[in-house]
């Protein structure tokens, strides 16, 4: 569910107590833990922290205009959710982030960049801690340039076309 609300503020009082406070339990970890220069704010319709234009003025590869994404923390339908991409793109950090959770016996539900949780408890605070102070902002924008897709896009738009005359020649 994305909201509509301008500023994290009015975000946060827009919740149930009960998500309002474990959301902003998790807001305290990762502004704790969050490198110089990254800015929080909404976007997406959640909070979020992201490299702000002045710092990366390419912003977010699927909409420019947005700012690059760090992390985001939402209250959706079925539960809360943390999005981390500060170890999606990055295996060295998802792999250090996975096994720092395993050593907290906890539960992981886990997609590609989000963490769902239904209740504050099921988070690994100190964890999460970790995650983010492991990637600054100057490792983070480092590893998204390294990995950004749109550098080979061409390259990889003409792969098929390319294919399919070769399977034509052949076949003459």
């Amino acid at each position: 569910m994305q909201s509509s609300a301008k500023t994290v503020t009015e975000y946060l009082a827009s919740l149930p107590e009960d998500r309002r406070t474990a959301l902003q339990a998790v807001r305290k970890v990762i502004k704790a833990n969050l490198d110089a220069g990254f800015r929080e704010g909404m976007g997406y319709g959640m909070m979020g922290w992201y490299v702000p234009h002045s710092i990366y003025p390419a912003g977010y590869h699927c909409n420019p205009e947005q700012p690059l994404p760090f992390a985001g923390l939402a209250s959706q339908k079925q539960a809360m959710s943390l999005y981390l991409m500060c170890i999606y793109g990055d295996t060295k950090y998802r792999d250090a982030f996975i096994a720092d959770w395993k050593k907290s016996g906890k539960k992981l539900d886990m997609g590609k960049s989000c963490i769902r949780f239904r209740k504050l408890e099921d988070l690994p605070l100190d964890v999460i801690g970790r995650a983010i102070k492991r990637v600054s902002l100057k490792k983070y924008v480092a590893s998204y340039d390294a990995a950004r897709p749109d550098r080979s896009r061409a390259t990889k738009a003409k792969a098929p076309q390319q294919r399919k005359k070769t399977r034509r020649a052949a076949a003459n």
